[in-house]
């Protein structure tokens, strides 16, 4: 019987090695010549010298490597954890709510997105001009509702310097005193454009009205499209600068009044004057601060938790999806048996359901892993110049040294990401072979 096992294994062999042969052959050109190839390379510099192990003294010992391999730390200890964390609850909520099919479409919607163009879409919301920027545009709309729709002419700057002192805080004020019944001429240049309305929404500037029981003058652009205008006088197509704040200051330096100005750039300041005091007229600072322009979310600070801000949401819903379908093998009966011993639904999701789900939340952990640590699309897209550097990671820096034909620093670093990954391949080589 033995014999006949051994001479039925025996004619199983040949047929074995046929089917395996050609897999053989593809892995061993695909996988294992490339990474012997490499890691040969590595001992080489740019020129082909042999330098031994120079490209790894060399890369430990450049600051982009070491930020890279900083950045490649920060994306295995959140990514991955958020991811799995995400899916859980996800998961969970997945078999508690009625229209179900539609939150999975939802959540898992992204997955059909490539790496690139999400980062595409991630660099265009988190722009820090609001007008392109979603995230910024909401923060100004409620720094605006909240805070007030006060006016900035950043840039701006009297038209005589002499007449409106410039004082060292950046406020602006007149040189000569002001009483009541007076009326002023307050131009400003050196204010771009942007900072206007656009060019058909403009209110051309008028000469302040005169009002015995009052201050008024008027603030505006002392410039004519096209040049030829007349200094401090109020020419044909100038634009009244709207929403400036306009301070009166008595001999003591305290605020005693404030107006500001309406859209054709006049203003009347009427309460706490009082007539044959002597005040002086300011313009504050804060009208020429540059203004609500959001946060500078790709920066060099923030760039990388945007970056995987952009990985949680095409993850997520990978996350989701294999808890959930490891969710559906859960033994439904402990669940019912832990509520009827008096259990309420945290306790039996984290005693219950949590240790059922945690074989597959390992390997969707290590898998995300995996990729977190050879990301290279969301990295190279979304950074903006000034960021790059901060931002980076090894495959990043790994394609930079390819496209410098620094081939042997570029498989030096090939090498280190491979180092990187192959501990956690071979964990979940290990759990597959288990079973788990």
């Amino acid at each position: 019987m033995a014999a006949m096992s051994k001479a039925r294994t025996g004619r199983k062999s040949p047929m074995l090695w046929i089917f395996l042969g050609p897999a053989i052959v593809i892995l061993a050109v695909m996988i294992v010549y490339p990474a012997v190839y490499s890691f040969i390379r590595s001992l080489f510099d740019s020129s082909g010298n042999f330098i031994g192990l120079g490209n790894y003294i060399r890369m430990f010992s450049a600051q982009a490597t070491l930020t890279a391999i900083k950045n490649n730390l920060i994306w295995v200890l959140a990514a991955p954890f958020i991811c799995t964390i995400l899916g859980l609850i996800f998961a969970v909520l997945m078999e508690k709510i009625k229209w179900k099919t539609a939150f999975r479409l939802i959540i898992f919607m992204p997955m059909a997105i490539s790496m690139l163009a999400a980062g595409i879409i991630f660099r265009s919301i988190f722009q820090q001009n609001p007008e392109i920027g979603l995230a910024n545009a909401g923060i100004v709309a409620v720094q605006q509702i909240f805070g007030g729709a006060d006016a900035n002419y950043p840039g701006a700057r009297p038209r005589d310097p002499e007449a409106i002192i410039v004082g060292d805080n950046g406020a602006m004020s007149t040189e000569q005193t002001v009483r009541v019944g007076d009326s002023l001429m307050i131009p400003l240049v050196g204010i771009s454009q942007d900072a206007l309305p656009a060019e058909e929404d403009r209110t051309l500037a008028v000469p302040p009205p005169s009002e015995p029981d009052a201050i008024t003058g008027t603030v505006w652009l002392d410039f004519a499209r096209g040049g030829g205008g007349r200094d401090s006088i109020i020419d044909r197509g100038e634009a009244g600068l709207e929403g400036a704040i306009v301070q009166l200051v008595d001999g003591a330096g305290a605020v005693v009044a404030e107006a500001q100005t309406a859209p054709d750039g006049t203003f009347a300041i009427t309460d706490s004057v009082t007539e044959g005091s002597v005040y002086t007229l300011q313009l504050p600072a804060s009208n020429f601060e540059q203004g609500t322009s959001g946060i500078n979310w790709l920066g060099p600070k923030l760039v990388t938790p945007v970056m995987i801000l952009a990985f949680i949401w095409i993850w997520g819903g990978f996350a989701m999806v294999m808890i959930g379908a490891g969710l559906s093998a859960v033994d439904n009966s402990l669940m019912e048996a832990a509520r009827t011993d008096g259990a309420n639904e945290w306790q039996v999701f984290r005693y219950i359901t949590v240790p059922q789900l945690l074989p597959t939340a390992t390997v969707v952990f290590v898998t995300l892993i995996i990729n977190v640590l050879k990301i290279f699309d969301l990295v190279y897209v979304i950074p903006p110049g000034e960021s790059k550097e901060a931002g980076t990671v090894v495959a990043v820096e790994m394609w930079k040294q390819f496209g410098n034909f620094n081939y042997g620093m570029g498989s030096a670093l090939a090498i280190l990401l491979l180092v990187m990954v192959l501990p956690f391949m071979l964990y979940q080589v290990r759990n597959f072979r288990k079973g788990n």
